[in-house]
């Protein structure tokens, strides 16, 4: 991929993983989105679940920290923030915001509630994970260019490292996908793939950036 003018202007480093500082963030891979029913489905979700569940299974075997974030919303408030530019989605307690069961969710896992796009707008997650000594973050789900990416913008504000493995997002189309990616691995953080990943965590190899300043 050809880098702009301006983005070329970035520096490019490999990033190792250490199981205990690294935590694997699942944004909402739950139902709303995923499964017939829910109010916001994004079509193709099931290409996600493969390389989603080498990463969980990786993650878990390396001994890295699992958290699974759920956009879940009150009812009966004044003014929800996200229902006045999307439809009124994803109630708390409901089928709507539960982990969809093809991941295999752990109760005894980590697991965030969010009601704005970021996982670290006024949650706790910033909190537990420095209780978990945590300060490397893989992080993959739904949509790339909205929740997924809101993540990855205030973990990089906040000090953590930033690995997005691209096989394991999906956005609202293509092109949202790729300018979204694009800007992560020049401004944010480090794009891979899934297999890269995985192969950090297990033996220990260095990720790349897939775009080489």
């Amino acid at each position: 991929m050809s880098v702009d003018v301006f983005s070329a202007h970035f520096q490019d480093r490999q990033l190792r993983l250490d199981p205990a500082r690294t935590a694997l963030v699942v944004v909402d891979m739950i139902n709303e989105f995923c499964k017939p029913g829910g109010k916001m489905v994004l079509p193709g979700y099931e290409r996600l679940v493969a390389p989603q569940l080498a990463l969980i299974e990786a993650a878990r075997a390396a001994g890295a920290t699992v958290i699974w974030v759920h956009d879940a919303h009150r009812p009966g408030m004044r003014r929800e923030r996200e229902w006045e530019k999307r439809t009124p989605h994803g109630l708390e307690k409901t089928w709507a915001v539960e982990v969809i069961e093809d991941l295999g969710a752990r109760a005894d896992e980590i697991h965030v509630i969010k009601r704005r796009y970021s996982a670290f707008f006024q949650t706790d997650l910033d909190l537990t994970l420095k209780d978990m000594q945590v300060d490397q973050l893989v992080i993959c789900g739904v949509v790339t260019n909205i929740c997924v990416r809101s993540t990855v913008h205030d973990a990089f504000f906040i000090g953590y490292d930033v690995v997005v493995p691209a096989d394991a997002c999906a956005a609202t189309g293509p092109r949202e996908h790729e300018s979204s990616l694009y800007d992560i691995a020049t401004h944010f953080g480090v794009v891979s793939d899934s297999a890269a990943v995985v192969a950090a965590l297990r033996e220990g190899v260095p990720i790349a950036n897939m775009i080489a300043a």
